[in-house]
């Protein structure tokens, strides 16, 4: 059911390469199995490289982009997540964003990278396998729609996120793994084990609109209707102005109330929370296997305090083959929403979105 474009032939691709993300081999990786395949294909690129953090978010922000057909980032997903909110931060926002974005692994994680090999059909793979299914599908030139998350924080910040935002467990493995960030995917693993160790509990508040009505729910209200057409959200005043960014229609600011059709969790300690867009967590993390790249959906998994180390490792151990809800563990719970806020008690723990850390405050998406 999915709508294509495709890009010209010949076509012009500016490269942005991280060469210390990963295991540090990105342009190495890049030279010898990206460049060769891209030259058959008819793809001319002009290679980037980021000497800084924010360094490829101040380039797609400043640069006159008319000149480049696709941009393709070869890194891991906190460049990505970089070029997306440069992009965002234009006045052309809305006629750039258009513009196809392409992930090629060559990170730790690599999440976009393996949930878009999912979506395609492919088997699930890493490292070298993974980067060539997704060299391939630039060369094939196909291009579709992705969702992008918009998150507002209570200091005020404005983010765009297309993979995920987290709290808890699953954001201090993320940031604590960093230091062993040359082991690759298995820096990971290490985390995991060290964070199960030391398992701690995160004080908070969390709700969410549901995407569909939950058993004695009633049904979330639809867009007020006008001669059998959906009519269209009118943004808040001040905010119509050329380059103004889309209004988030469904939240009421963050110092009121949730609306009260909303879901609010009954339990206020966690383990984890974690709102995912995509399939993929990392390259051997299945988990949203019903996530798509466009559904118009947040996949919210949250993990209440009681859970034992033996069964939060069964979970991350069944994640790699996406059967982790199959095992019915009570303290797992996941819900497809629309919308979500997150009030932490104390500025404890570490937040992410898109593998990136955040302070720790209320947050909504």
């Amino acid at each position: 059911g999915d709508t294509y474009g495709v890009l010209p032939r010949p076509c012009r691709a500016l490269v942005l390469l991280n060469p210390r993300s990963g295991a540090g081999r990105a342009l190495e990786d890049f030279q010898a199995v990206v460049q060769p395949m891209l030259a058959d294909a008819d793809i001319a690129a002009t290679v980037f490289i980021t000497e800084r953090p924010h360094h490829a978010q101040e380039k797609v922000r400043e640069e006159d982009l008319s000149q480049w057909d696709t941009l393709v980032v070869m890194a891991g997903d906190g460049l990505l997540y970089e070029v997306v909110n440069g992009l965002m931060e234009r006045p052309d926002w809305e006629q750039t964003m258009k513009k196809p974005l392409c992930i090629l692994p060559g990170g730790s994680g690599n999440a976009l990278a393996a949930s878009i090999n999912y979506y395609a059909g492919n088997e699930q793979v890493a490292k070298k396998k993974l980067l060539l299914n997704c060299t391939f599908i630039l060369c094939k030139g196909l291009h579709t729609q992705m969702d992008l998350v918009s998150l507002s924080t209570a200091s005020g910040r404005r983010l765009f996120s297309f993979l995920g935002f987290g709290w808890g467990f699953i954001s201090d493995v993320d940031i604590d793994s960093e230091k062993y960030r040359r082991l690759g995917n298995a820096r990971f693993t290490l985390g995991t084990l060290q964070c199960l160790a030391k398992l701690r509990l995160y004080q908070g508040r969390l709700s969410y609109l549901p995407a569909a009505p939950e058993q004695g729910n009633p049904p979330a209200p639809r867009a007020p209707q006008a001669n059998g057409k959906a009519a269209q959200v009118v943004p808040p005043a001040g905010t119509e102005a050329l380059g103004a960014l889309p209004a988030d229609s469904l939240l009421a600011p963050l110092g009121q109330p949730v609306p009260a059709h909303w879901t609010v969790v009954p339990e206020e300690e966690f383990v984890t929370v974690y709102a995912i867009y995509q399939s993929h967590l990392g390259t051997n993390l299945l988990m949203a296997p019903a996530a798509r790249l466009h559904d118009g959906c947040i996949h919210l998994f949250y993990l209440r305090a009681g859970v034992s180390r033996v069964a939060l490792l069964k979970i991350f151990l069944a994640m790699a083959r996406g059967t982790h809800l199959d095992l019915n563990c009570p303290h797992l719970r996941y819900v497809p929403v629309r919308a979500f806020r997150l009030e932490p008690r104390t500025a404890a723990g570490i937040m992410t979105v898109d593998g990136e850390a955040l302070a720790c405050e209320p947050i909504q998406g």
